[in-house]
């Protein structure tokens, strides 16, 4: 590959509906260029960009399966990414946990509702791999330490409990343990590095990465570019792009600046964009998440989120303006983010809906306390104090409880059929706990097309790029128009064990 042929492939940004020198955030893009000539500063056995889920956990099985030399490098100065800080909800057909409770699951169960979220466009092959593959990963994770709330979790359009939620409720009970196993196992970690671009052989091979040292992000950047020799391969882990607004706007003018985010500040596409660069197919950069389950009273993912997550199953969600239901409040995340986003006054102005749960169901969840006393939650010991603070109609709002209770008693909701499973015997009485909803920018389901063995696809050649692998949310297409909650962590492990085990020919 000549570098007049990189510089063609660079063409590919303008399909993406933006000017590649304006689309970034962070400092300038990565440029990759031809290995010929260039000296090596270092050379390592395999590269992995990104310390997340993804990361993490390609970096422990490729040292499980013989890999002696494996370096992680992170741009931001802790490890973790916005892994550390999303829900900690992993989900898997046919766990311990279900087995215990008597929950009958399957992987065609799993990836049938993955399926019927995805609208018709998510890939059946990848979620299958995924979803066979899910309880291994979720065994790596407590194999490092990783601990678990005792009770399993259903998340929307999960049609059985299936999601595990670490204890401390948050991603950073899976990324720590698995970050310590990695220093435990000898894995080489960097901070502070900024993946500048690959360096390709005569082939079009990846054959290595120039990684900035000594980088600070949002800052300039004086730390010297050393170029690094991967003899086996390069791993991408590298997450979305959630906090790239130029980008998410040219996908979805209505993302602005103004819309809240649940991502890491780093969440911004550079790895993604590079690999388009050499080749890589864009699929479904379109199609971006919103959290259905945010709070507009508090900044990024917060503690709302993990609360609302735990207590929408057996709470109802109702209009401010009329005290009644408006959607049901386990549906998929876009099916609930769109009926959230249509609560607006006459002039269009937001009117956050309420979650209003029986404050002795929501205290089981750790968050409930934390809402409260950080003022992102409230605590009401009657419906009128709870109508008259937001203004809602209190014959309109008392008529909804009653009739939702009704539900509860018979186990069949006839407004929005809601799975009442998780609602049996908890009504919706006195005191209550009530958080404002509001969606967020949460996942972006576009990336970079790869196969069941993590391989990037060349959309020149239609063979995969050789040398490169990638897992996690920067990769495209396999959920579809709406990813099912608690199947990031899965897919980022899952696909991150199958790029070391493509890397190590086993």
């Amino acid at each position: 590959m000549s570098n007049i042929d990189l510089l063609g492939r660079r063409k590919f940004i303008a399909g993406l509906g933006i000017a590649a020198g304006a689309a970034m955030v962070a400092p300038a893009m990565a440029v990759s260029e031809k290995a010929d000539g260039v000296k090596w500063d270092k050379e390592v056995e395999i590269v992995i960009i990104g310390s997340g889920f993804a990361g993490l956990a390609a970096a422990i099985e490729a040292t499980k399966h013989g890999a002696k030399d494996v370096h992680i490098f992170e741009k931001m100065s802790y490890f973790g990414g916005n892994s550390a800080i999303n829900g900690g909800l992993f989900a898997a057909p046919g766990t311990p946990m279900q087995k215990k409770e008597g929950v009958e699951d399957s992987v065609d169960r799993m990836v049938n509702d993955q399926l019927l979220s995805g609208r018709g466009i998510a890939d059946e092959g990848l979620l299958r791999h995924v979803a066979s593959h899910a309880v291994e990963a979720l065994q790596m994770t407590l194999d490092a330490g990783s601990e678990y709330h005792p009770y399993l979790q259903q998340l929307g359009g999960h049609s059985v409990a299936r999601t595990y939620q670490t204890s401390v409720s948050c991603g950073a009970g899976i990324t720590q343990p698995l970050y310590k196993e990695c220093k435990r196992i000898g894995v080489n970690t960097h901070n502070r590095s900024k993946f500048e671009g690959f360096l390709v052989g005569n082939k079009g091979e990846v054959v290595g990465v120039k990684m900035r040292q000594n980088y600070h992000f949002g800052e300039d950047q004086p730390g010297k570019v050393l170029n690094i020799r991967a003899k086996r391969g390069v791993i991408m882990a590298t997450g979305g792009f959630a906090q790239n607004v130029d980008l998410r706007m040219a996908q979805d003018p209505t993302l602005t600046a103004d819309v809240g985010c649940t991502n890491a500040p780093g969440a911004t596409g550079e790895g993604m964009f590079e690999m388009f660069r050499l080749g890589a197919i864009p699929v479904h950069l379109a199609h971006i998440q919103s959290g259905p389950w945010a709070s507009p009273d508090e900044g990024g993912f917060g503690y709302v989120s993990n609360y609302s997550i735990f207590n929408l199953p057996h709470s109802i969600a109702v209009s401010r303006t009329t005290g009644q239901r408006f959607m049901n409040e386990i549906a998929d995340r876009k099916t609930r983010a769109d009926a959230e986003l249509s609560n607006r006054d006459e002039k269009g102005n937001p009117v956050p809906p309420l979650l209003i749960s029986s404050f002795k169901d929501s205290k089981a969840h750790p968050n409930t306390e934390k809402v409260i006393k950080y003022n992102v939650g409230w605590k009401f010991e009657s419906l009128e104090e709870l109508a008259t603070h937001f203004g809602v109609p209190l014959a309109g709002l008392k008529a909804q409880i009653a009739e939702y209770n009704g539900y509860v008693k018979s186990g069949e909701d006839k407004q929005f059929g809601k799975d009442m499973t998780l609602a049996k015997n908890k009504m919706i009485e006195a005191p209550f706990t009530v958080v404002r909803l509001w969606p967020k920018v949460h996942y972006c389901q576009g990336g970079v097309k790869v196969n069941t063995k993590a391989e990037v696809t060349d959309s020149f050649t239609g063979k995969s790029i050789t040398g490169l692998y990638a897992a996690g949310e920067v990769c495209g297409g396999i959920h579809g128009v709406s990813r099912l909650g608690s199947c990031s962590i899965p897919e980022c492990m899952v696909m991150g064990m199958t790029a070391a085990r493509s890397l190590m020919n086993v």
